[in-house]
């Protein structure tokens, strides 16, 4: 069987490309990690000269999507990125945040390596990563939604999943229609340090949601806590062992020795589905996931 190509298309920065061959399912892949700088122009070129040429693309560095409660909200600008594509299907990993990571957290509290009742989570965006949110939102009685304080900047926690809902009804279709860069670090950025409201940092005990923003707006210390993320690298693990992390546990696979975000994970499940995008449902995913039988990954870092 041919050797399949996945490339993940990133406005991160280029000093962090990667490739790993994998297997999967019976198939043999090539994933790689292209990283842009944060350059528009080069992120979009990208995707148009990938177009045909790989099995499945991958959104990296940004979101096609936010998604509060049951209505999701496009990003003019990213859309406007990939609306040349027209044979190879392109996917940002919501497909993922719906299943897998839903799955994760009631996975945890199931297998008893997390007592949610018992903690107290940061979900650092719960419009971002929409399945964790609410499944927290089921099983966790004491969670802070994060999305105002560091997607806006504003020193407001929510403390329900239903004012998420209402807020992103009012503020979602402005957000989606502003330059990304002004909603999420892109290029260098992603590796700049801003630690912001170390307060509600230092009151969790369970912290989840996505990789770059805990790492870029995380206090210096961390001791004691646990964080559930998509995609972690061995320098963050690094740095996150230095900062006291009891334990990081990933959504997705290790695979060459790191995770690859779930942008690159759902992409090589659009490869092996074989149909496009627009008709892959959430039962079909489920599916291929049984499959798989993927579990989240518990990394002990200060046990």
């Amino acid at each position: 069987m041919d050797r399949k190509r996945i490339v993940s298309v990133s406005l991160g920065s280029s000093k962090r490309n990667k490739s790993s061959e994998a297997t999967m399912l019976g198939q043999d892949f090539l994933l790689e990690r292209i990283g842009t700088d944060g350059d528009m122009a080069a992120f979009q070129r990208m995707f148009e000269e990938l177009d045909g040429k790989v099995a499945a693309l991958g959104v990296g560095g940004a979101d096609i999507y936010l998604v509060a409660g049951e209505r999701r909200y496009a990003f003019r600008q990213i859309l406007n990125c990939i609306k040349n594509v027209k044979v190879t299907p392109v996917v940002d990993g919501s497909g993922l945040k719906h299943t897998l990571e839903r799955r994760a957290i009631h996975w945890l509290q199931e297998s008893g390596t997390v007592d949610f009742k018992q903690e107290r989570a940061l979900l650092v965006s719960a419009t971002d990563r929409y399945g964790m949110a609410q499944a927290l939102d089921q099983l966790c009685p004491n969670v802070v939604y994060a999305d105002l304080m560091f997607g806006v900047g504003l020193p407001i926690p929510l403390r329900s999943y239903r004012a998420v809902e209402r807020l992103g009804r009012i503020v979602l279709p402005l957000i989606t229609q502003l330059p990304f860069k002004w909603v999420y670090p892109t290029g260098e950025k992603q590796d700049s340090r801003t630690p912001k409201f170390a307060k509600t940092w230092a009151e969790a005990t369970f912290i989840c949601g996505d990789s770059l923003y805990v790492l870029r707006y995380a206090p210096d210390r961390l001791d004691g806590k646990t964080i559930l993320t998509q995609s972690v690298r061995q320098a963050n693990l690094d740095w996150l062992k230095s900062a006291g992390v009891r334990r990081v546990i990933t959504t997705t696979p290790v695979i060459g020795g790191e995770t690859f975000a779930t942008n690159v994970m759902e992409a090589m499940l659009v490869a092996i589905l074989d149909k496009p995008v627009a008709e892959i449902t959430e039962a079909d995913y489920l599916g291929i996931l049984d499959r798989l039988d993927w579990k989240p990954t518990v990394i002990e870092l200060n046990a």
